[in-house]
């Protein structure tokens, strides 16, 4: 079977056709694989977590008995260890959890507004 002279160009530019598609999708598109949307997902969702989890992290610090001790322990601690300061203070401990969440004190401690 002979094929038509036409149908080369025609399988080229649309195979030509594809690969700039995809590439222009891929860059500019927005277009990204399950991976990289898994990430993205799974990113976004702890971040929703860490920001409803912080209201209840401040309604600890506020029932605290020792809060006024502890805040004054918070604000003389340097920068980089305020976070750890809040996690030993107990505020960033959730009920039901055993241990500490660095990602909830310090989104507590940008909140406490110190």
């Amino acid at each position: 079977m002979k094929t038509p002279e036409w149908l080369k160009p025609g399988i080229w530019g649309a195979i030509a056709g594809a690969v700039a598609v995809g590439i222009i999708g891929f860059t500019w598109g927005g277009w990204v694989t399950g991976d990289t949307a898994n990430d993205r997902a799974m990113s976004m969702a702890h971040d929703d977590v860490v920001a409803a989890l912080v209201p209840v992290c401040l309604d600890i610090a506020r029932a605290d008995p020792q809060r006024a001790a502890k805040l004054d322990t918070i604000r003389s601690a340097s920068s980089f260890k305020q976070r750890d300061a809040v996690m030993d203070a107990g505020w960033a401990t959730v009920p039901g959890a055993e241990s500490p969440d660095r990602d909830i004190a310090q989104a507590c401690l940008k909140a406490l507004e110190l």
